[in-house]
């Protein structure tokens, strides 16, 4: 488990064709993706199991904890991205609620994302 930013700070301002605002790059991918959203409740919790593709987590609202295969949660927030190789087993629980964007694919570069 790799756990990574794409807050505002860690993005690149952009001004071609006269625009004015800021991108963090997320993934890059050649192969098809899932994308999806996912909404927890307070308590909610996608339980422990193994990531058939690699996968990338990415908290939009709250806060909650994960966990890969060693022992031990570790705490994500909002602008947070956590990412899982394929076959790892993994675990997201919240206290109070969190919303977060899945993106599943056989290839996805992570290499643009900010470490935390």
């Amino acid at each position: 488990m790799d756990i990574y930013s794409f807050k505002k700070e860690t993005g690149k301002k952009i001004e071609k064709f006269q625009s004015d605002f800021i991108m963090s790059r997320i993934t890059k991918t050649h192969k098809d993706a899932h994308i999806g959203c996912m909404h927890l409740d307070k308590h909610g919790v996608i339980g422990y199991h193994q990531a058939v593709v690699p996968q990338l987590l990415l908290v939009v609202e709250g806060e909650g904890l994960v966990r890969g295969e060693k022992e031990g949660f570790t705490p994500v927030k909002s602008g947070d991205a956590v990412y899982w190789e394929k076959d790892e087993w993994h675990e997201t629980k919240t206290e109070t609620g969190l919303t977060a964007i899945v993106i599943e694919s056989e290839e996805l570069d992570v290499s643009a994302l900010a470490t935390i």
